[in-house]
């Protein structure tokens, strides 16, 4: 007799598996399950860290995996047509993290890209250090700072309906090498914000993401410093 209390992660492990190979994306069995542990860690901690609003399991496996998930594919083909390449050590910067969406989903996706998720509230840069040690991601940190006090350099600057375009790039400027991107995870096309730019940053390529199972607009710009970029 199959128990129960199983039943729900069965449930959640087959829509996983159904939105990764929606997504054409190469996830293991083990990175399967490090995602729904992660889950999990969500909804155990929810209260004490203040993480989501979202209360069900497929809402935060919709919303936040998946959503999250939607971005590995863009990541991992910009990595292979750039000089760095996908096999080389890569540094990645998650900023305003809050439970660490995206940066543990890539880093759990991604074990040769070192991911640090950064965020002002303490609370929640520990709870990424505790997902870290839970789940034994040696290429995982979480970071309790401001992202205008980081130097780096990081190879790509990620957010996820962090902020305003031109706020995201005036505060991590001075964390971006010289050869790297902005990733930047919005809703809908955010034209103004792309027309408001400073100078020294510019949008070279924007995608519409498609997140299985959520009907909302979703796209990814893409930007990098200007050639007449003096740091």
């Amino acid at each position: 007799m199959t128990d129960a209390a199983e039943v729900p992660e069965v449930a959640l492990l087959q829509a996983l598996s159904l939105g990764i190979k929606a997504l054409e994306l190469n996830v293991s069995e083990a990175q399967q399950q490090q995602l729904l542990s992660y889950m999990a860690l969500i909804q155990r901690w929810n209260k004490v860290y203040n993480l989501t609003a979202l209360k069900t399991p497929q809402e935060i496996l919709t919303y936040h995996l998946l959503d999250s998930l939607s971005s590995i594919f863009p990541l991992l083909r910009y990595l292979a047509q750039s000089a760095k390449g996908v096999d080389q050590d890569v540094e990645l910067l998650d900023v305003g993290s809050g439970g660490g969406l995206p940066g543990v989903v890539i880093a759990i996706c991604c074990p040769k890209i070192r991911v640090t998720c950064v965020d002002t509230v303490s609370k929640k840069a520990a709870f990424v250090q505790q997902v870290a040690a839970s789940l034994k991601l040696s290429n995982l940190r979480g970071l309790h700072a401001r992202v205008e006090s980081l130097t780096g350099p990081f190879d790509v600057i990620c957010s996820r309906a962090f902020a305003s375009l031109p706020d995201f790039v005036n505060w991590s400027v001075s964390a971006l090498s010289e050869q790297g991107v902005w990733m930047a995870m919005k809703g809908k096309l955010p034209e103004a914000e792309m027309a408001a730019l400073p100078p020294f940053a510019e949008v070279f390529h924007v995608e519409q993401l498609q997140v299985p199972g959520l009907q909302a607009d979703r796209c990814m710009v893409w930007m990098k410093k200007t050639s007449n970029f003096a740091g």
